[in-house]
């Protein structure tokens, strides 16, 4: 077990030490057009329709739909994602509209998207911000007949993983409550649970493979359908400040 926890602290200290890409600069993207990306978010461009009409009006997924969360999602993920879109790597199978939307718009027109869905939902007026906000209601899926799990459980998994059973804690990729860490690994807190359980299934059923070095697939191969729902329950309210800490982190102020 010490042995485990030493390794464990050690990979989380080093993904946690991931620098900011070069790209980045004070919370923006280099080269990016924002003005251009909310237009595609809020309009469209040509034949790819208006990224809202699925991930709703602030970007905060749908449930119902079955569509993720992108606003503060990590710039460089959503970009990677769009580009695998636009060459086949991922392949959608929620709506079945990305491969096509992806392929509709310039790898600049990518940038500059991904760069103002970032930007969203990371100014809250100046306050400390010590619950989660934009996940789901899973009360409400539950009273709908949305199979959900326990959150405790979840959070263990998240925090911890399992040792007799060769699970990493999700934190040492992701970051303390799923907050994302630049440049490689997305915000998995205060996803939408819907999307998380489906994602999760896809990695470890091996119908989503672009994961890099195939690191999702590995984990998600050895979780149980129970292990997925506590995962997905904790997460998609898991609050964005630190136990003990209530100050918002850096990259969540203006």
């Amino acid at each position: 077990m010490h042995t485990y926890l030493k390794k464990l602290g050690a990979v989380s200290i080093v993904a946690m030490s991931v620098v900011l890409s070069p790209a980045m600069a004070a919370g923006k993207v280099t080269g990016a057009d924002y003005a251009n990306g909310k237009t595609i978010f809020e309009q469209g461009k040509g034949d790819v329709p208006a990224c809202n009409s699925c991930h709703g009006a602030e970007g905060l997924g749908d449930d119902n739909l079955g569509t993720p969360r992108l606003a503060g999602q990590i710039y460089q993920f959503m970009t990677k994602q769009l580009e695998d879109y636009a060459n086949d790597r991922r392949m959608d199978t929620v709506m079945y509209v990305m491969n096509a939307n992806a392929k509709g718009l310039s790898p600049q027109d990518r940038k500059d998207v991904s760069a103002y869905l970032n930007s969203l939902g990371r100014v809250f007026s100046g306050k400390q911000l010590q619950v989660a906000s934009g996940g789901s209601d899973v009360a409400a899926l539950k009273e709908s007949g949305v199979e959900v799990g326990v959150a405790h459980l979840g959070k263990e998994l998240v925090n911890f993983g399992n040792v007799e059973r060769s699970i990493p804690a999700c934190l040492s990729c992701h970051g303390h409550s799923g907050r994302g860490v630049e440049p490689m690994f997305p915000r998995i807190g205060e996803q939408k649970f819907v999307y998380l359980v489906s994602q999760l299934k896809k990695f470890r059923d091996g119908s989503r493979t672009n994961d890099p070095m195939k690191q999702m697939q590995v984990v998600a191969k050895k979780l149980s359908d129970e292990d997925i729902l506590n995962v997905a329950t904790y997460l998609t309210q898991a609050p964005p400040t630190t136990m003990g800490n209530t100050r918002i982190p850096v990259e969540y102020l203006p």
